[in-house]
């Protein structure tokens, strides 16, 4: 297993970017399929990016397309969501999340498919 622990949350302005990093402990990151989540205040948690363990396949979400870019380095164990255009509406408490993937380019967008989860970083965003 990995411990995983977020950063690079706080407060922007709409329109602005922030760069969310996920650190990961343990030999086996390379083997993590990575994905992260949000959740919003009185909502549920939502999926926002995935990410297969080579990197070579990633989704996101309709609500954060083309605006958000997830990333790895796998040599760093680390995983990268890049949020540019924020809007108000992408406040929430960001998850980063991760389990053994099943091959080098398959993701996982349900949380239950999960195993291994971060604290948490806030992101708000202005208007």
């Amino acid at each position: 297993q990995v411990q995983l622990v977020e950063s690079g949350g706080g407060l922007v302005q709409a329109g602005g970017s922030l760069r969310l990093s996920c650190a990961a402990s343990g030999r086996t990151f390379s083997t993590y399929a990575m994905g992260w989540f949000r959740q919003a205040p009185g909502k549920e948690r939502d999926f926002v990016a995935a990410i297969s363990w080579s990197g070579s396949s990633a989704f996101y979400a309709d609500s954060v397309k083309g605006r958000f870019t997830i990333s790895r380095d796998n040599a760093k164990n680390t995983v990268s969501l890049q949020m540019n255009s924020l809007k108000p509406e992408d406040t929430a408490v960001y998850y980063c999340a991760g389990r053994i993937g099943l091959t080098s380019g398959t993701v996982y967008l349900r949380q239950e498919q999960y195993e291994n989860w971060g604290q948490g970083t806030q992101v708000t965003v202005s208007s």
